[in-house]
């Protein structure tokens, strides 16, 4: 059966072929049997014999009727299920024809012959002439040889055979599409591709309108360009003209009319190269030198260039010969050039004379500029002497901030001390919550302190400030425990909501960045709350004081955080706190807002940077415990105060240490005759009659014969210090000693 153009072979079911040879095996017993019985009806004649073979026969006849009718049965099933499928194939066909009748591009296919299978409307459409010529069954050879008879295709108009054979071996091929025009205009797109069968299946698309659309747009872009090209010479100062190949005026510009005095229809009249230069030599008495002479069939590149008298008037006139024959000659007045070329020449000669005329004026001003050059020098030698003063000065300033930090945090550090020397004692809960709060207070005083003295380094450029990744809500709660008792003295409550977040920043200049926005808010809040809170952004932390007092009018916002400003002189303070903050916020690069109304409170708020959590040690909780590693550690401690000693070894024989002190290297060698030595020497960096710590350390060495452990305590925090006492492998504890840092560096250097 076939529909069109698509034949399918009837299929034979195997298990029906099989129940038409059993039924015909069976057929054939039976008239075997029947035969049999007839024989032996005629030879025998006994009636008994007669009636079993015939019982016994109707009983195999039953049987194998029963079996035919069965088989009958399965055949007329299998009959159905094939004219079903049939009807299913058929309806598939329709479909597909259906389908492919309803594009618009052509479709077409061919089997492994190439001989056409299937085809659509669409397909004929782009072959009207031979539309009714073309059947199913035809090779692909007859329907290109049809086509290029009628000429359909362009390229068969001028060679029919050549595009015939072109047409062949691209089918052959029939990887992909090409383009083909048709000699009606149209323009239709090709895609060829072969199937799994060894066949090849076509579409065809009609391109036409994209490709007059590009042929609009290349026409659009040319015409542009066209537009620019004519712009781009109406903008020249330069007259030029272009001829084509045979002598033609192309193009030209408006500087070219109005140079040579164009008639406005010139182009007309003008328009070759011949009367275009019979115009310059008659009419303008243009003197040329053949310069203007036709080369258009020349040799591309071919240039001259001539200065030509016109009159009163000279121009430059440049000839070239176009690539593809043409010309194109250019006209510049150069008259203006030309007069100011005279006149700078005359000016040049006048000039010689002057110049004559001032060498002996100039030799008595080199004179006066000599003097005047020995006066600069002497001024930039005074200069360089106040510049030098300066920066003694400055030094001096260093100098002094360095000596100032000593000097305070000595007596500080001994507090320290001995505040932790007491705290170790065993003391009743009230005494020991007094000395908690001692320690807690000296902190805040040792913190403000170093505040205050590195900003007042940074102003002079000596320090940096140190930043490094820590818990939020731990210093929070110092703040808590530091502010607690002000806010009840003041009747105020005090709520700090501390979050167990990792902050990046400097603690000791944060730590006074919040004291401040504290320590302002219960001064001037006269009753309800203050509020310290901490909030998680998306861009980092932060930490804001909210109080409930007067407010701060919009106008005096941006005055507050100046220095002395202070706009409630009853509440003492010196104006100095939000200065500090300000500056401070500034240095680490941490902003500083202020949201406030009067009568509605005020809160200050600091944004700070997410940071990176450490792995934290435990730290015992007991501050009475001893370090039994440290029982009978031989401890030196040289330092010129002697408060300092005294409290350095109130401490550490609490842990069990055995204990030395010495103001000096003198002292100390007196202290430890030749062959012993302690374990650990302590030593203060500034020491009497200007000796200095390292160098102790060094003298120490060489008397007990051995390196001995030392930690270097000083105020200086200055990179210097560090980079000397790191090269020199000696441990380094800032002022004031926190006694949980020297602890950890002892048993670190124990270990």
């Amino acid at each position: 059966m076939s529909d069109g153009g698509v034949a399918l072979p009837d299929r034979i079911d195997p298990e029906v072929e099989s129940l038409r040879n059993e039924i015909r095996k069976l057929r054939k017993i039976n008239a075997a049997l029947m035969d049999r019985v007839e024989r032996s009806s005629d030879l025998a004649g006994n009636a008994f014999s007669m009636f079993e073979t015939a019982i016994s026969l109707e009983t195999m006849v039953r049987e194998r009727t029963m079996q035919l009718e069965d088989a009958l049965g399965r055949l007329a099933k299998a009959n159905a299920e094939i004219a079903e499928a049939h009807r299913s194939a058929d309806a598939a066909r329709m479909r597909l024809r259906d389908a492919i009748d309803s594009i618009n591009e052509g479709f077409v296919l061919f089997d492994a012959e190439d001989r056409l299978v299937l085809f659509n409307e669409a397909y004929l459409g782009f072959w009207p002439e031979i539309a009714d010529q073309i059947r199913e069954g035809m090779v692909f050879d007859e329907i290109v040889k049809l086509a290029a008879v009628h000429q359909r295709p362009r390229s068969a108009l001028v060679g029919p055979d050549r595009w015939v054979s072109d047409r062949l071996a691209r089918h052959s091929v029939a990887d992909g599409g090409h383009v083909q025009a048709l000699a009606d205009g149209r323009w239709v797109q090709i895609n060829e591709l072969r199937t799994s069968e060894g066949g090849i299946v076509g579409i065809y698309t009609d391109i036409t309108e994209a490709k007059a659309e590009d042929a609009r747009d290349r026409a659009r872009e040319l015409a542009e360009r066209n537009i620019v090209l004519q712009s781009t010479l109406d903008n020249l100062s330069e007259g030029v003209c272009l001829f084509d190949g045979e002598g033609r005026i192309a193009a030209w510009n408006e500087a070219l009319q109005r140079l040579l005095t164009l008639p406005e229809d010139w182009s007309t009249e003008l328009g070759s190269h011949a009367a275009f230069l019979a115009w310059c030599r008659g009419q303008l008495a243009m003197e040329d030198g053949g310069c203007l002479d036709w080369r258009g069939n020349g040799v591309s590149g071919d240039r001259m260039q001539r200065l030509v008298r016109c009159g009163d008037r000279s121009f430059e006139v440049r000839s070239k010969a176009m690539e593809g024959g043409g010309q194109v000659i250019g006209f510049t007045d150069v008259t203006d050039m030309l007069r100011a070329q005279t006149s700078l020449q005359e000016t040049a000669e006048t000039l010689e004379r002057r110049v004559t005329e001032r060498t002996g004026e100039l030799v008595a001003v080199n004179r006066q500029l000599a003097e005047e050059v020995a006066e600069r020098r002497e001024i930039e030698a005074q200069l360089m002497d106040a510049k030098t003063v300066a920066e003694k000065a400055n030094l001096s300033k260093t100098s002094f901030l360095a000596a100032a930090s000593h000097d305070l945090l000595q007596p500080l550090n001994a507090a320290r001390l001995f505040v932790a020397a007491l705290g170790d004692r065993r003391l009743a809960l009230p005494t020991r919550a007094l000395v908690s709060q001692t320690s807690t207070a000296l902190d805040s005083v040792e913190d403000l302190l170093e505040a205050l003295l590195e900003i007042s380094r940074l102003d002079a450029g000596a320090i940096q400030p140190e930043i490094a990744d820590f818990r939020l809500d731990r210093l929070l709660e110092t703040l808590r425990v530091e502010f607690a008792p002000m806010a009840r003295s003041s009747g105020l409550v005090l709520e700090i909501e501390a979050e167990p977040v990792w902050v990046r920043s400097d603690v000791r200049l944060l730590r006074r960045i919040l004291q401040n926005f504290l320590s302002n808010a219960i001064r001037y809040t006269q009753r309800g709350s203050v509020r310290l809170l901490c909030a998680t952004r998306s861009d980092g932390v932060r930490v804001s004081v909210a109080d409930t007092g007067p407010g701060i009018a919009p106008d005096k916002q941006g005055l507050i955080f100046e220095e002395f400003r202070r706009f409630d002189t009853r509440q003492g303070g010196k104006g100095l706190g939000l200065a500090i903050v300000r500056r401070a916020g500034n240095m680490l690069g941490h902003a500083i807002s202020l949201e406030s109304e009067p009568g509605q409170g005020s809160t200050f708020s600091i944004d700070l940077p997410v940071g990176t959590p450490a792995v934290e040690t435990a730290e015992r909780a007991d501050g009475m415990a001893r370090d039994r590693s440290m029982r009978g550690l031989s401890i030196l401690i040289v330092d010129n105060e002697r408060s300092i000693q005294t409290g350095m070894r109130t401490l550490l024989e609490g842990w069990g240490c055995t204990v030395a002190t010495a103001g000096g290297y003198d002292e100390a060698a007196a202290i430890f005759p030749a062959g012993e030595r302690p374990d650990v020497v302590l030593v203060d960096y500034h020491l009497n009659d200007g000796e200095t710590g390292d160098v102790a350390i060094s003298r120490l060495n060489t008397h007990f014969g051995a390196q001995v452990p030392a930690i270097m305590i000083s105020a200086d925090r200055g990179e210097a210090l560090k980079a000397l006492l790191d090269a020199r492998a000696i441990a380094l504890l800032n002022k004031p000693v926190k006694p949980a840092q020297l602890r950890s560096l002892l048993r670190t250097m124990m270990t």
